[in-house]
């Protein structure tokens, strides 16, 4: 790989023949291929944008003219021309972030990867060179066409063409495809512009760019603003019909021809105000087994054979997302008012089978989660219930939404939140962290946090049978354990999962969901040491159930273990109703701390937020000792416990 060793920063690419470009577009592809297949990664989305990549770094000049990209799953290649071709530890702790991370490098300049944001960003960038008179760099802003379904990027368009004055650069990437095919009218426009003969004459002929102002690039991005007014009435190509976005347009151009790209971009950068080109490339180019993948086109993948594209993961058992995905298509089918909601995720999060199974009581708005849940709320008026499947870091996005068009409507609306708490390789922006944070505050909200498959399925039903409030189930990324069996069931659903002896009652350790595994863990460790503990099981975490407080009531000290921000956490909630109950038994609270949390493995990140059994053993013994605080209560009946031995074992 001589040429692409060669390239130490994106200045290095100047002196390139055409020749040489095709030939190092072609190492990149086998760099990623043979890199990715050893790591895991998303491979499909950096194999469409090779040329794209070199196309941008050898016409702007970065980081003078900042590139984002929008999301930052499509910057290997980018990372690969600023000066990052270690990728043997990519997505591990120590390595090479999935995605944008501006302590990797200066080039790196956005690096949330939640999608539609990018136009926003490179707006205020924007402004701020033109208001500080730095009139000679321009910005560049790399959009997927599935990321153009969501609302951020239409209100970013709107006040572009307000104020356009600047210089702005809007590459199009489009390729059909978020996770899965892209879908709405938008996508329904793009796929007319990229199959009609003009397209497939200057793909097939490999044409140079030409800047085109005419009816197909007015129409797109008029009907950006016209919203579905312009859709309908593109096709009459009625000129009235259409406000004036007054943003240039290039394109469409064949995203895969250097040539072609280069143009279009000068073209696009010497023109000194917004301009959009569209750049119409193919998921998984040069990769025959990722075209071949119907599902994502391997969009994200494992360790594979990097020939074969077969998959080199070692089965990890049932994951919590397949058993979600089956048990919401049975009770599809006795429940014919159930009908799922997701966010250009059918697929990850599960609702392909309840797809499958009932064609037409499953939407994809794409990515638009804010619209996703004020629809369900709509949907629920209508008397259906829905189920929003996304990821819990995505609900972030739409707080307001769940607040005030669900709560405030008390609308029966289930939320099941895969990828909750640490997801691990993916990095900060994709940890599920602040779900029980955020959504406790919103009133008559109920929360469920699953231990186990058996549980995921008892809580699901016990959830779509609420029809006046919101409901939420939470449960992590991977596979799901062995059933964690319980002791038995108090009258308001608690499960007592381990019990202390009679006249030992200690320690209660809550265990939030997936951390009942530690919890029990933990208890063993105690027990060795002479502390009584019981272990419990919410399953609704919020509201707080009234035996639970009881249970509070009768240990020395209250012990709760989620996987979530600790900051306003279900330990925190639990604190505060004891208090209203006079109950005065310390509570530690044990969860994630407010950092945002780089890339490693889920194990190495709960280790150092000391959410494993030996070092949640260690501080709950100091605690029972009276040498650290909150200190268990005195002693009533029993002699002290003693010093902490050996928990290695």
């Amino acid at each position: 790989m001589d040429l692409l060793g060669s390239i130490r920063s994106p200045r290095d690419l100047d002196d390139l023949t055409p020749a040489q470009l095709v030939e190092l577009a072609a190492e990149i592809r086998r760099f990623l291929v043979a890199a990715v297949a050893k790591t895991g990664g998303h491979l499909g989305p950096n194999l469409g944008v090779v040329e794209l990549t070199l196309a941008l770094h050898r016409v702007f000049d970065s980081p003078k003219d900042p590139i984002i990209f929008d999301t930052g799953h499509q910057s290997y290649v980018h990372k690969l021309l600023t000066g990052r071709q270690d990728f043997s530890r990519l997505r591990e702790r120590g390595g090479l972030a999935g995605y944008p991370q501006r302590s990797e490098s200066e080039h790196d300049i956005v690096e949330s990867s939640h999608a539609s944001a990018s136009l926003s960003w490179a707006d205020g960038i924007s402004r701020a060179f033109t208001m500080s008179g730095q009139t000679d760099r321009t910005v560049v802003a790399v959009v997927g066409d599935g990321a153009l379904t969501g609302g951020m990027t239409w209100e970013a368009l709107n006040n572009m063409s307000h104020d356009n004055d600047r210089r702005l650069v809007i590459v199009v990437n489009d390729n059909g495809r978020s996770y899965g095919a892209t879908i709405g009218g938008m996508a329904r426009f793009l796929s007319t512009v990229r199959t009609r003969s003009e397209y497939r004459r200057l793909h097939e002929k490999s044409q140079a760019a030409a800047e085109r102002f005419g009816s197909p690039g007015r129409a797109f991005y008029r009907g950006l603003r016209g919203g579905m007014r312009g859709f309908l009435a593109r096709f009459t190509d009625n000129e009235a019909l259409y406000s004036n976005l007054d943003i240039k347009y290039v394109g469409p151009v064949d995203g895969h021809d250097q040539e072609a790209l280069e143009q279009a971009l000068r073209q696009a950068r010497d023109y000194g105000t917004p301009v959009i080109v569209h750049a119409i490339t193919e998921k998984g180019h040069g990769f025959e087994p990722a075209l071949l993948d119907q599902a994502d086109q391997f969009h994200a993948v494992g360790k594979i054979d990097p020939t074969t594209g077969e998959s080199l993961e070692v089965a990890g058992g049932t994951t919590w997302t397949s058993v979600f995905s089956n048990e919401l298509a049975d009770l599809a089918d006795e429940n014919p008012r159930l009908v799922g909601i997701t966010a250009a995720m059918l697929r990850p999060t599960g609702l392909h089978t309840f797809a499958e199974r009932h064609p037409g009581r499953v939407v994809d708005v794409g990515i638009a989660e804010q619209h996703a849940v004020t629809t369900a709320a709509g949907l629920a008026y209508g008397g259906l219930h829905p189920v929003v499947a996304l990821y819990a870091t995505f609900v972030n996005r739409a707080f307001d939404q769940v607040l005030m068009d669900v709560a405030l409507h008390k609308a029966g609306v289930t939320f099941v939140f895969d990828r909750a708490g640490v997801t691990g390789p993916d990095g900060p922006s994709h940890h599920g962290m602040w779900d029980l944070a955020l959504l406790q505050v919103v009133p008559g909200i109920r929360i469920a946090a699953p231990r186990d498959a058996a549980t995921l399925r008892e809580e699901l039903a016990e959830a779509v049978a609420v029809e006046d409030a919101p409901t939420v189930l939470r449960y992590p990324k991977g596979a799901v354990g062995p059933d964690v069996p319980r002791l038995f069931r108090l009258p308001d659903g608690v499960d007592v999962l381990a019990e202390a002896p009679d006249g030992s009652r200690d320690v209660l350790l809550v265990a939030v969901g997936s951390m009942a595994t530690t919890a029990l863990e933990t208890a063993a460790m105690l027990a060795a040491q002479g502390i009584g503990t019981t272990v419990v099981d919410p399953r609704w975490v919020v509201p707080v159930a009234g035996s639970l407080v009881e249970l509070c009531r009768e240990h020395r000290l209250v012990v709760t273990i989620e996987d979530g921000v600790r900051v306003g956490g279900i330990g925190t909630r639990l604190r505060q109703d004891l208090r209203e109950a006079d109950v005065d038994t310390g509570v530690t609270e044990l969860g994630l701390p407010d950092q945002f949390l780089d890339h490693a493995s889920r194990n190495q990140i709960l280790r150092d937020a000391g959410l494993d059994a030996q070092s949640i053993a260690h501080r709950i013994i100091d605690q029972v000792i009276g040498t650290r605080l909150p200190q268990a209560r005195p002693l009533r009946e029993r002699s002290s416990v003693g010093e902490r031995g050996d928990l290695s074992d």
